[in-house]
């Protein structure tokens, strides 16, 4: 029997908050900007579950160089949209001063049903995030790779961390926003599967019972997806910067095809209990980089900048594969400038040393993301 090699496409979904230049408050979307948008990036956009949001999605993508084509494109025709309206986009997880009760959703039948099953838990969702798709066949590597995968969310997700406010104060977690999300049910790391079979034997119980339509209302942080032949990682804030965004979806790619390789030779990565990698998604979301993670294997809680460099290392023939070497190696500038989170947090530092007002400082931090949005168009 022939080998099939996976493609490994990519495809990168993001969300944005909309805010008001001159109030720095959320506003939601005006039915033009949304038409204009569409017209510009037809199939691309779409309202989000809320009105102040907006979701884009690249093409399918062989490499992270294209995606890249793509993403500023897209990036910057929603900027140039919303700033007709004197609106801006944000990619942060968290609005930091927003009031999530003050939000309407979007009028879409799944919206609303969604609001009326999800109740009130659904209307804290004022949340962003950042969706990698990598192209994997057949379904049952799907389902082997991603059992394999799971180890390292946490390292993507501490990496990716841009939510340290909420509602105007600050967490002291570095990704709030996943604390929001978990509120929801089918959310979480996946569960350990034997095949693609036992994934379609588990949809279909709750399918067949009526609590869900498909599989799209599974939220894990890292799952099949419903609609394209791709694993779907789901754990990762939105990123401000543009290449921090391309960063997290190259380690992405090259991961999947470092675990594939591992696979065609009989070998596989350790599994180890969905307890214990949850610890690490705990470290991840409460610190970011700062803190480490903890090696199973060593049992000791590695420094983050000693598990990026053991992670560019082990990347690195597939890193050349997808001429994504450059990429990868920006892991490290994430470290040394600190992820979203740190940004956000100095500059309401700073802001509110010189005035001592700290609605002033949070208007400081949205005028930062906006700035950051806007740098590598």
């Amino acid at each position: 029997m022939a080998l099939t090699h996976p493609e490994f496409t990519i495809g990168i979904e993001e969300e944005y908050l909309l805010v008001d230049r001159d109030t720095c408050a959320l506003a939601d979307a005006p039915k033009g900007l949304m038409e204009d948008c569409q017209s510009r990036l037809q199939g691309q956009v779409s309202p989000e579950f809320l009105n102040c949001q907006i979701e884009i999605g690249t093409r399918v993508c062989r490499t992270v160089a294209d995606a890249r084509d793509d993403l500023k494109r897209l990036r910057a025709t929603v900027a140039d949209c919303a700033a007709r309206y004197n609106l801006a986009p944000i990619a942060a997880a968290c609005h930091p001063f927003a009031d999530w009760r003050n939000q309407t959703h979007t009028d879409k039948d799944r919206y609303n049903t969604l609001a009326g099953d999800l109740a009130g838990v659904v209307r804290r969702m004022l949340i962003c995030g950042m969706h990698v798709h990598v192209g994997i066949d057949p379904p049952d590597r799907r389902i082997d790779l991603m059992n394999q995968l799971s180890y390292f969310l946490p390292h993507l997700l501490a990496l990716s961390c841009s939510s340290p406010f909420w509602q105007g104060h600050d967490t002291g977690l570095n990704s709030y926003r996943l604390t929001v999300f978990d509120n929801l049910p089918r959310t979480g790391l996946p569960p350990r599967m034997e095949s693609y079979g036992e994934f379609e034997r588990s949809v279909s119980a709750l399918v067949d019972l009526g609590v869900i339509e498909d599989s799209s209302k599974i939220w894990w942080d890292l799952r099949p997806s419903h609609q394209f032949p791709t694993l779907e990682t789901r754990i990762c804030d939105v990123q401000p910067r543009l290449e921090h965004a391309l960063t997290l979806a190259a380690i992405t790619q090259a991961l999947a095809r470092m675990l594939w390789r591992l696979a065609i030779r009989n070998q596989r990565w350790r599994i180890y209990d969905r307890f214990l990698v949850s610890e690490n998604r705990w470290r991840a979301q409460r610190y970011g980089v700062t803190e480490g993670l903890i090696d199973f294997g060593l049992g000791e809680i590695v420094p983050m900048g000693d598990l990026i460099e053991e992670l560019i290392d082990l990347l690195d023939e597939d890193a050349a594969f997808f001429e994504s070497l450059a990429e990868i190696e920006g892991a490290r500038d994430m470290l040394r400038s600190g992820t979203s989170a740190g940004r956000q947090r100095q500059v309401y530092a700073d802001a509110l040393q010189a005035e001592d007002d700290p609605d002033h400082a949070l208007r400081a931090v949205v005028r930062h993301l906006i700035e950051e949005f806007h740098a590598d168009l």
